[in-house]
């Protein structure tokens, strides 16, 4: 077994003032998009969007308010993907927080930016030990 994979990662141009990380990865089998947000505690998932990637899904009230840079407390759930990868790093059972995403949905779209279905955040970062190339554009995880 490798002791790291390496992910390919797209550096988003926000309007000349700054840049988002995203990469791309699967959900049960279907491509999708995420943003890497080493800020972020927790990953998170819009409820509408990964609806459309898992048939049948129920979410449970998280108790508690999520705050967010930018945002007021938000009402958030957690559901469960029974698998998802990022490149050659597969993820099963993972418990995921549920949250509207909508603002940052509005913002890509007026900025002609890819739909994202997923924020990475510093949960699966620090688990897998996440190193940001930004020189090779490549998101390196060890399994």
């Amino acid at each position: 077994m490798r002791r790291y994979i390496e992910v390919p990662l797209q550096l988003l141009d926000i309007e000349g003032e700054g840049f988002h990380i995203m990469v791309q990865g699967l959900i049960h089998s279907k491509e999708a998009h995420f943003l890497i947000d080493t800020g972020a505690s927790r990953s998170v998932f819009d409820p509408k969007t990964i609806s459309t990637f898992i048939e049948g899904l129920t979410f449970e009230k998280k108790e508690g308010l999520t705050a967010g840079v930018g945002s007021s407390d938000l009402e958030s759930a957690t559901f469960k993907i029974d698998i998802f990868s990022l490149g050659e790093l597969e993820i099963h059972d993972y418990e995921a927080v549920a949250l509207d995403l909508e603002n940052i949905h509005e913002m890509y779209g007026k900025l002609g930016l890819p739909r994202i279905d997923g924020i990475i955040g510093g949960d699966l970062l620090k688990r897998h030990k996440a190193v940001i190339n930004y020189r090779n554009k490549k998101l390196r995880l060890t399994p």
